[in-house]
């Protein structure tokens, strides 16, 4: 069990994916950037789309940009392309691969349009978080590699500053240096030069229509990837700077992106800025600054007004999308980059917001996730109405209280896709003490005076196991299917992902409302009870006929079941959380090797199951590693 919890938590927490701007965060951006070209850039934009859209007009708006499109789109607009890069594509060969020629990536645009739609129309914290809940589920049913693209590195986030002496242009080479964590500007920079070498090849060359259009599709594709990892700069929990293991690098992302950061950009300007999934207006609006000079760069390499050495260190510019896959790579790879192209980027990023300092002196205060390997202690208490005893004639029913408490080993992976998520994993071991049963052995009158001795069900103690995992399609089908990890990673870690979101047919999602969380539970959890294995006999009463008594030992084993579950608070400290759970249960509980003590020499009675349903209360405690 321990060798299973140690594979679920390095496989999610590997996968785990922390982008940026959300779609249609990343579109407006780009939407904006256009819109606020001059004339002349835009006319000039226009006429490069209408020559890269050529014999794609099926899949491409006519018009570089679409402000109306909203649901159900049939074609993509260049506003698109960023938001599609990096989230929903690896490199821009892959974008450009999955806009032109996939049927899925349209639907991807369909509910991101209906996410925008419902952020709009939310009024209250939890709502924005049932919001991102749905649009998660539906953007992993149409794109399974969804969650787990880029989980293995810090592309979408920027690179923490070492010395906070740094200026924009040393900085720019330190992120783009070989061997240097991937990162977001580096990422940028990479894709944006390529782009420039194409726009410049577009201008300086004698090329067929055909070369032409399929080299300034390229160049189109190259910029649109570039720019999104651009529009993540200005995401404050991105500008934060990234360092510290997951559930560090996901807590700070989460609290900074929620309630904003002050920030200074490298050209002295001060401002507030929220993150992916809270962007503002203002927010979109100083984004799409740094947007539109990036493309104007980009304009003026097509056009002539600007020239970058295409050939530079023996590079070679094909009439292709630049293919650096951004998910498989962890560093930044070796590139010639001509000096002079570095100074023209370095005039684009002095807008962008300077990242935090790395860990040390003057950094950053960090927040953690509930995400990693935890122990953690459990009490509670119970109670259930029995249908009767386990006695064949035993037909009244009746009510049975009790507490628990034990010890919790697991897995925490809550709200790993934007807070609606529950990917919890957990093992319990631990001790349990029942009250006796409200109704009596028999029926006669002067037992209702005999207090607990007479109870169908006396008042017993148990050993109890727990164990809690989340379900693809039907429970425990996570740990079956382990051998697929070996196989395909990437199958495996989709499958766990939407496990945690609730599985393949959404009905287990959480539910956030203003008093709580609730989430349909039935087959992510189930509980053991052990009676009868202390030192301490478990004793009944039982009638056996012509007003006698039999006097029984017995253990039994009780399987418990929770169908609904209901969180009012949760409070989470640097390593702890607390947090009070309820339950509706119900369950089942068999006896088994019934010995009778008393009158000698008479058969075992006949005994049966007796089925329950009840509440349960808990106090969830967790200390994390």
């Amino acid at each position: 069990m321990k060798k299973y919890f140690l594979l679920f938590s390095n496989l999610l927490l590997f996968n785990i994916s922390i982008y940026g701007w959300i779609y249609p965060e990343h579109r407006d951006i780009t939407l904006l950037a256009v819109q606020n070209l001059s004339t002349a850039y835009r006319t000039a934009l226009d006429k490069l789309w209408a020559e890269a859209r050529k014999g794609y007009e099926f899949r491409l708006t006519e018009s570089v940009i679409d402000a109306t499109q909203t649901i159900q789109p049939q074609k993509l607009d260049f506003a698109s392309w960023p938001a599609i890069s990096g989230d929903h594509s690896c490199s821009a060969r892959n974008m450009l691969d999955n806009v032109l020629n996939s049927d899925w990536i349209l639907k991807v645009a369909d509910v991101a349009a209906q996410l925008k739609i419902d952020l709009a129309n939310s009024t209250s914290r939890h709502e924005h978080i049932n919001a991102f809940r749905d649009a998660d589920v539906n953007l992993q049913r149409v794109d399974p590699e969804y969650a787990t693209r880029a989980g293995s590195n810090n592309v979408h986030f920027l690179l923490a500053r070492q010395d906070p002496d740094i200026e924009v242009r040393e900085y720019l080479i330190s992120c783009l240096k070989a061997g240097a964590e991937l990162n977001a500007l580096g990422t940028y920079t990479w894709y944006h030069i390529s782009a420039l070498y194409k726009a410049s090849k577009y201008f300086n060359e004698t090329l067929s229509n055909e070369e032409r259009s399929a080299l300034i599709l390229s160049a189109l594709a190259d910029e649109a990837f570039a720019l999104h990892f651009l529009e993540d700069a200005f995401a404050s929990g991105h500008t934060a700077g990234t360092w510290g293991s997951a559930a560090q690098r996901k807590g700070t992302h989460d609290y900074y992106n929620e309630r904003g950061l002050e920030i200074t950009t490298w050209d002295g300007k001060r401002r507030i800025l929220t993150g992916d999934a809270y962007m503002r207006p203002e927010d979109a609006e100083f984004a799409a600054i740094a947007v539109g000079k990036s493309i104007e760069q980009l304009l003026d390499a097509a056009t002539g007004k600007l020239f970058f050495d295409y050939k530079y260190g023996g590079e070679i510019t094909e009439a292709q999308p630049d293919s650096f896959n951004v998910c498989k790579n962890n560093f930044m790879p070796k590139r010639k980059v001509d000096p002079n192209i570095i100074t023209s980027c370095a005039q684009i990023l002095v807008t962008t917001p300077i990242p935090g300092l790395a860990t040390g002196l003057g950094e950053l205060p960090r927040f953690r996730s509930e995400l990693g390997l935890f122990i953690g202690a459990i009490a509670s208490i119970h109670g259930s109405t029995v249908q009767g005893g386990f006695g064949v004639g035993q037909n009244k029913p009746g009510a049975i209280g009790g507490i628990d408490a034990g010890f919790r080993f697991g897995v925490g992976l809550e709200g790993v896709m934007h807070g609606g998520g529950d990917g919890l994993v957990f093992f319990d071991f631990g001790w349990r003490q029942d009250g006796a049963s409200t109704m009596k052995f028999g029926d006669s009158p002067l037992l209702q005076d005999a207090g607990q001795f007479s109870a169908a069900i006396p008042g017993r103690e148990a050993f109890t196991f727990r164990f809690r995992m989340p379900f693809y399609v039907v429970p425990l089908d996570l740990l079956l299917t382990v051998p697929i990890f070996f196989i395909s990673p990437e199958t495996y870690g989709s499958m766990a992902v939407t496990a945690g979101l609730g599985g393949l047919i959404p009905w287990q999602a959480g539910i956030e409302t203003s008093i709580g969380r609730f989430q349909f539970i039935l087959g992510r959890e189930a509980g053991i009870s052990l009676y009868g294995r202390s030192k301490t006999i478990d004793v009944m009463l039982l009638p056996i006929g012509n007003n006698q008594t039999a006097l029984l030992y017995f253990r039994s084993t009780q399987l418990d079941f929770p169908i609904v579950e209901y969180r009012p608070f949760r409070t989470f400290s640097s390593d702890q959380s607390s947090s009070l759970v309820l339950q509706l249960n119900f369950g089942v509980e068999f006896p088994h090797n019934e010995t009778v003590k008393f009158p000698e020499g008479i058969d075992k009675p006949e005994l049966r199951p007796i089925w329950y349903v009840g509440l349960r209360t808990a106090f969830d405690w967790r200390y994390y590693f």
